[in-house]
């Protein structure tokens, strides 16, 4: 158990993940963590459900907090951190807010242990993946520390290169919604050629899931597990074919690239261009 008290300054959605995460394996006890936020009906909600300290100030919060972990939205952290003052000397500062750097981060604070993470929604129910990176002032020990918070969300991947944390929003960060996207498509595919919707949905749920978990036991290359399901001239073929035709891998990819594009806009890099089709055609 991690004898830290801890302070979630932005008690949102992912928040409130790792605080379920955190009690549930039982990382840590309500005594322990604070979340502070301007809404009180918000605050109230997560002292009533989970017994953890709250208050409306993050100055002070911050201030009696071992692990000081940001969860605010992008807009919103500079203002947040001009109102945080006096974080502990000692004391480990962990983000998991989108495009904000770490150089960023520790000018805002004036404090040098920062972890900058990404985790994404399935970490509500502890299935979610994390990557994370630390600046060179985090030792050993707080290390071990924010691998265990953020281990409370599911697995999670430490990398060298901040560099990754911007390709890690759009993929992994963001991915949820494009496998959400993807699912409610085929669903909606199931209704059109006259399934119930109840029957369509779990034929499509368990597809996705059971494609999901044969290919993490097969430990082979998807395009070797697409092979097989694909015979010459049958249904899985003219379908690919389809997909192919419409630019399904194309889609996909500058979906991707769109979304790393934005992560770099927030943290105020220099944005990338994507080219769209004309340019590509001309060029």
């Amino acid at each position: 158990m991690l004898n830290k008290t801890i302070a979630f300054i932005g008690p949102g959605v992912m928040a409130e993940a790792m605080i379920t995460g955190l009690l549930r394996q039982k990382l840590s006890q309500p005594k322990y963590i604070t979340a502070s936020g301007p809404r009180a009906e918000r605050l109230e909600e997560l002292r009533a459900k989970y017994g953890v300290g709250t208050t409306a100030d993050n100055a002070a919060a911050a201030h009696e907090a071992d692990v000081v972990v940001l969860s605010v939205k992008p807009q919103r952290l500079s203002d947040v951190m001009k109102g945080i003052k006096g974080v502990r000397p000692n004391a480990l500062v962990i983000s998991i807010i989108a495009g904000a750097s770490m150089k960023k981060i520790s000018a805002g604070l004036k404090h040098k242990a920062i972890v900058r993470s990404m985790p994404n929604t399935p970490g509500q129910i502890g299935e979610g993946i994390t990557v994370w990176t630390a600046t060179k002032e985090v030792g050993g020990e707080q290390q071990n520390v924010a691998r265990t918070i953020l281990s409370a969300l599911g697995e999670e991947v430490f990398v060298e290169d901040e560099s990754y944390m911007d390709m890690a929003t759009a993929l992994s960060g963001s991915g949820p919604a494009y496998v959400f996207l993807f699912t409610e498509a085929l669903i909606d595919a199931g209704v059109h050629m006259g399934f119930p919707r109840r029957i369509a949905e779990r034929l499509v749920l368990q597809t996705i899931k059971g494609s999901a978990a044969f290919y993490q036991d097969a430990g082979r290359h998807p395009a070797t597990l697409r092979n097989q399901v694909t015979s010459p001239g049958g249904t899985s073929a003219e379908a690919l074919y389809y997909l192919e035709k419409a630019g399904f891998r194309t889609a996909i990819s500058r979906a991707v690239w769109a979304a790393y594009q934005r992560s770099l806009e927030l943290g105020k890099e220099k944005p990338i261009h994507i080219p769209d089709a004309h340019e590509e055609e001309s060029g």
